[in-house]
């Protein structure tokens, strides 16, 4: 029997409403404004004709889905699956132009109920965050709404990628969701995202305040560290997501989506020779280093702005994925403080997560010393790197470009923090402290005697470096496995990359150890 035309045209008519959002005005305001609209944010990001949504229908809290001025069409937000460069995926989009895309009890559960297929299924989480917060109507079934998701992003944490674009506004509790995701992009245009906003902040504190100073993209790019990415607008926020799924796996069973190189290359690069300044105190920008070892010297550099005297990102290595760890001695002289502490140890665990291996390059003169790091913690935020390179148990690669002193060079994953291989460049020094420092110290006395303090000391610290911080004492050791040529960088990591992508390290039974947060 043939289904009655009247049952099609509801059927159409309904899928009409849906579309259409909060109404084809409102839709085009935005488009006009330079935003995408919900769907546009999806089919963006998945391959045509691949994303089937889940939930179309389901209606609000409290009254039932008609197709009238009342309706709030997919209650807000818009769920499903599709295809990124062939690969599975779940998208989670907040539409604006419904009751301001809004979380209530149904819509809250729409994203729950993708985030759950995610972990059965195995496959990374996208969601475009665009919502006006918490539904008042609804009460406390809105709070309870964003208890599950939080309690889901937590689940699905260390299970499955979770990426997070800010869209839009993300004020109060809505917040909490992309930090608990593994990676947030914030679009420069229109994102935006805060605890309390200006209005709060005055009444409370009296201070006047913008939403671009607490809550604009480049403020928690730079400042607060909550942004990974910041976007032009949404087309670029799609563009780094499909990258940033280009380097990481499905799930934590899986390894990354290494393409190794059929025909191993091992020849020198030259180039690489010429980075190296000629005195030690000279600043050396890392990223030339990094683009000179990665394939084609294309690297994704994860939160560029917030503690720049430390660079982490993903790459390929001769096809193999990843994770760069490098201390950048244009800024801060390249120390270890409060924030690079916190950026260096998120990222080698969720390195660790995802199979990433890791290379770390280390020029680094030590902790930044001072009244505020100390009070501020520096010791405990400090054991944060100690703490997840020791608990890494994917392929570890160092390489000692130059400076790796004190407590630091412990840090910066050494061979007893775990390391399977550390190489060193000639010029490297490893030692408790620099040269100058230990001069003043050790030979006080002769400095005090000499004619020309000056140049006594220069000479100290040239038999010092000799001595005690020369990189082959470290390899006589066994604490440094090769000292190399820079030139050899390359084809060394890679070799010795290549040998460790099948490391398995079993640790004592535990649920986790106590990180220090």
């Amino acid at each position: 029997m043939a289904i009655p035309d009247r049952l099609l045209a509801e059927l159409a008519s309904r899928r009409r409403v849906v579309a259409d959002g909060g109404g084809k005005d409102k839709q085009g305001q935005r488009r006009a404004s330079g935003q995408m609209t919900a769907r546009d944010r999806l089919d963006a990001l998945f391959a045509a004709g691949s994303f089937q949504e889940i939930g179309a229908h389901v209606a609000h809290a409290g009254r039932h889905f008609g197709i009238d001025k009342k309706t709030l069409p997919a209650d807000g937000v818009i769920v499903g699956t599709g295809y990124v460069d062939g690969r599975l995926a779940v998208g989670i989009s907040q539409d604006f132009t419904v009751a301001a895309g809004t979380l209530g009890k149904m819509h809250a559960a729409k994203m729950v109920e993708m985030m759950r297929y995610a972990l059965n299924i195995g496959c990374p989480v996208v969601a475009f965050k665009d919502s006006g917060g918490a539904r008042i109507q609804e009460g406390v079934d809105a709070l309870s709404g964003y208890g599950r998701v939080f309690y889901h992003n937590v689940l699905l944490s260390g299970v499955v990628p979770q990426i997070a674009i800010i869209a839009g506004p993300c004020a109060g509790g809505a917040a909490y969701s992309p930090a608990l995701m593994d990676f947030v992009i914030m679009t420069r245009s229109h994102g935006q995202m805060f605890i309390t906003g200006p209005q709060v902040i005055k009444a409370v504190t009296g201070r006047e305040t913008s939403v671009e100073e607490i809550g604009g993209a480049d403020v928690h790019a730079s400042v607060s560290g909550n942004v990974h990415f910041v976007a032009e607008d949404d087309a670029d926020a799609v563009r780094i997501a499909r990258r940033l799924l280009s380097f990481l796996p499905s799930n934590n069973t899986e390894d990354p989506p290494h393409r190794p190189w059929t025909e191993m290359a091992i020849d020198d690069d030259i180039g690489m020779n010429e980075l190296v300044p000629e005195e030690t105190n000279e600043p050396l920008d890392v990223r030339r280093v990094i683009r000179r070892l990665v394939d084609d010297g294309d690297f994704l550099e994860i939160h560029a702005a917030f503690a720049p005297n430390l660079v982490v990102g993903l790459a390929r290595l001769q096809g193999m994925v990843v994770g760069l760890v490098a201390n950048q001695s244009i800024e801060k002289a390249g120390t270890l403080d409060i924030d690079a502490s916190d950026k260096g140890a998120r990222f080698v665990r969720l390195c660790n997560i995802y199979h990433i291996p890791l290379i770390t390059l280390v020029d680094v003169p030590g902790f930044l010393p001072g009244v505020e790091e100390e009070r501020g913690g520096i010791i405990r935020h400090g054991a944060k790197m100690l703490f997840a390179y020791a608990s890494a148990t994917v392929p570890k690669i160092t390489v000692i470009l130059r400076k790796a002193y004190g407590g630091s060079y412990l840090a910066m994953c050494s061979q007893e923090m775990g390391a399977d291989f550390v190489y060193a460049w000639p010029g490297a020094e490893i030692a408790v402290m620099g040269a100058e420092g230990a001069v003043n110290i050790l030979y006080r006395k002769e400095l005090d005697q000499a004619e020309d303090r000056r140049a006594k000391a220069a000479e100290l610290a040239a038999e010092y470096r000799e001595r005690f911080s020369s990189p082959y004492l470290a390899a006589a050791q066994g604490y440094v496995s090769d000292v190399i040529r820079p030139s050899e960088t390359r084809g060394t990591v890679a070799l010795a990359l290549r040998k460790s992508l099948s490391k398995r390290e079993v640790r004592p039974p535990k649920k986790h150890g106590a990180i220090p947060l």
